[in-house]
C-alpha cells in the first residue's frame, strides 16, 4: 500500500469521524414538555414554547442556537477543507511525478479550495438571513 493511498483512507476516516461526531452532537436534544405560554407570533415565539424547560429559547441573537450551531457547522466545514487542503499538499509532494498522483492531488487541492470558499458564503447567507430574521 502506498503512502498516497494510506493518506486517502485516513482522510476518508477523519472525513466519517467528524460527520459522525456531528450526528451525535445533533442527537443530544432533551425531551420537549408542553409549556403554558402565550404564543405572540412568530419563529421565535413557537420555539419559545416548545422549548425544553431550561434550554435556550434565544434564537436569532449573538449567543442564539442558530448561531452557535451554523458557527460549530462552519468551523467544522473550513478546518476539513483545510486539512484536506494539507493533504493534498503533501500527496503532491509525494506524487514523484505520477501524472496520476499529480492529477488526484491538484483535484484534492482544488475541492480543499472550494470548500472553503463555500464556508465562507455559507457563513455570509446565515448572517445574512439570522439579520433579517432579527429585525
Amino acid at each position: 500500500m502506498s503512502i498516497s493511498e494510506k493518506i486517502d483512507i485516513r482522510s476518508k476516516s477523519a472525513a466519517v469521524t467528524a460527520a459522525t461526531s456531528v450526528s451525535m452532537a445533533l442527537l443530544r436534544l432533551q425531551n420537549v414538555h408542553a409549556q403554558d405560554c402565550d404564543v405572540d407570533g412568530g419563529i421565535a415565539g413557537g420555539a419559545g414554547c416548545a422549548a425544553a424547560e431550561g434550554s435556550e429559547t434565544e434564537l436569532f441573537s449573538d449567543d442564539g442556537v442558530f448561531r452557535r450551531i451554523t458557527s460549530v457547522l462552519l468551523f467544522l466545514v473550513g478546518a476539513i477543507s483545510v486539512i484536506m487542503l494539507i493533504i493534498g499538499g503533501i500527496r503532491y509532494v509525494i506524487s514523484a511525478g505520477d501524472q496520476n498522483q499529480v492529477t488526484a492531488a491538484k483535484n484534492t487541492i482544488l475541492y480543499a479550495i472550494i470548500g472553503i470558499v463555500v464556508a465562507f458564503l455559507a457563513f455570509a447567507a446565515v448572517n445574512f438571513v439570522i439579520g433579517q430574521l432579527e429585525a
